[in-house]
């Protein structure tokens, strides 16, 4: 690397003279002074302007995994926070953690001669913080994002990655794994369920070798429509326990715009091959889905990825989604179960301990244009009555869920006409 000089040297300036910089640059130097003494080296500074939090994020994991690979340098400011109050949700209880706080503490890796520290900046008129990355070549950055990259894919298999858009940005978080769901799980008619299962399998192992034998762009996209409460979250989620690659989720909102396109792409291009789970894509914002569109077709955006698209809206999706090679292949309506997948259903949910055999399938008849979301509150009642009263009336509980759902359907919840209107509905 040249020796090139710097025309202003934090150690040639003073307080008074360039105070906005003196405020940062006393941070700055304290850092690598104390790095550059430790360890017998200079160490060059890197902006991250691609890898956005990942370095960041797989730094926490490691402090909670592998302890050992990393070294607490310093704490920087006296009298701000080194430990943070985590928690850690699971099915049955809520349990706190006290993690140690990435910001205001210098970390080292001494395998790659790296140190990463997000210190506080408190400025004349202003705090805010700035990540700094120092090393000791370009080869140990290289080799340390390399790794960066592989752990990251380790602990995703665990986690689904959601990105969800809010009115100050793109908001990432990862979300442990906590209910699993098996592809046994799943009730869809089987030669749909075999479809998509088989075209999932096959993106996945052994790094899409089909698709090299064939000659078939590595790419994938499913869009998967229908009615709420059908079971498209379920198949989802069978699919991120079902598979060893990583999986996202983007939940689109109003907030949706061309930043966050590119950087939910830009994000899970590293993650590759991998999930990318796009739901309610209908609501897509009408200014953002050209931008959208192009980045599809773009000859390396979506390599890797397999792109699955869920709507309870169809008629609202933009024709050109579906209409192209490249973007979504294949659109697959998850209907509305039938009379045998009713009574699967409800046998997995052990229905038969309330009612018989002869009982259940009387239950699949009567629950005609039932979702499963609504088989579920079927079963719900049912154990309800069963625990108060030791017995149980289905017609009842049946013909009261099919008016509830007629009601919903029809958008008449009153029995009797009245004069009154509610909320924002017109006279």
């Amino acid at each position: 690397m040249n020796k090139t000089s710097y025309l202003i040297k934090f150690s040639d300036t003073k307080k008074e003279e360039i105070e906005g910089f003196y405020d940062y640059g006393y941070v700055v130097h304290r850092i690598t002074s104390l790095l550059e003494e430790k360890y017998g080296f200079v160490f060059h500074k890197y902006a991250d302007d691609e890898t956005s939090n990942e370095l960041w994020e797989v730094l926490e994991e490691d402090l909670e995994l592998y302890p050992d690979t990393v070294d607490v340098v310093s704490y920087i400011f006296d009298g701000i926070e080194t430990r943070t109050i985590s928690s850690n949700h699971c099915d049955k209880h809520l349990e706190f953690l006290i993690k140690p706080r990435i910001t205001n503490t210098v970390y080292y890796y001494p395998a790659f001669q790296v140190a990463l520290a997000r210190s506080p900046i408190f400025m004349i008129h202003s705090e805010t913080t700035h990540d700094f990355i120092l090393a000791k070549t370009n080869d140990c950055l290289i080799a340390f994002l390399n790794y960066i990259i592989k752990r990251k894919r380790e602990y995703t298999k665990n986690y689904v990655t959601v990105f969800t858009d809010t009115e100050n940005g793109i908001d990432n978080s990862k979300e442990k794994i906590t209910s699993f769901v098996t592809r046994n799980d799943v009730f869809l008619e089987e030669t749909l369920k075999k479809e998509i299962y088989r075209s999932i399998d096959e993106f996945f192992t052994e790094s899409g070798s089909f698709f090299q034998t064939y000659n078939i762009p590595y790419k994938r996209g499913i869009l998967l429509y229908g009615k709420p409460g059908n079971g498209k979250t379920t198949l989802v989620k069978s699919i991120a326990n079902s598979i060893t690659a990583p999986v996202a989720y983007w939940q689109i909102t109003e907030h949706t715009s061309s930043y966050s396109v590119h950087e939910v792409f830009s994000t899970v291009n590293r993650m590759t091959p991998m999930v990318l789970v796009i739901e309610d894509i209908d609501s897509m914002p009408v200014e953002v889905r050209s931008v959208f569109l192009n980045t599809l077709d773009g000859a390396t955006s979506k390599e890797g990825i397999f792109l699955i698209g869920t709507t309870n809206y169809p008629e609202k999706i933009d024709p050109a989604l579906i209409n192209r090679s490249g973007r979504f292949d294949r659109a697959y309506e998850i209907k509305l179960p039938t009379k045998e997948l009713r009574v699967g259903y409800l046998k997995k949910k052990k229905m038969g301990q309330f009612v018989s055999e002869e009982e259940l399938y009387h239950i699949g008849s009567l629950t005609e244009e039932f979702s499963y979301a609504q088989l579920n509150e079927l079963y719900t009642s049912v154990a309800l009555q069963w625990h108060y009263e030791k017995e149980v009336d289905i017609e009842k509980i049946c013909k009261e869920l099919q008016t509830d759902n007629r009601k919903k359907n029809n958008h008449t919840w009153d029995t009797e006409k009245t004069t009154s209107s509610l909320g924002f509905v017109n006279d």
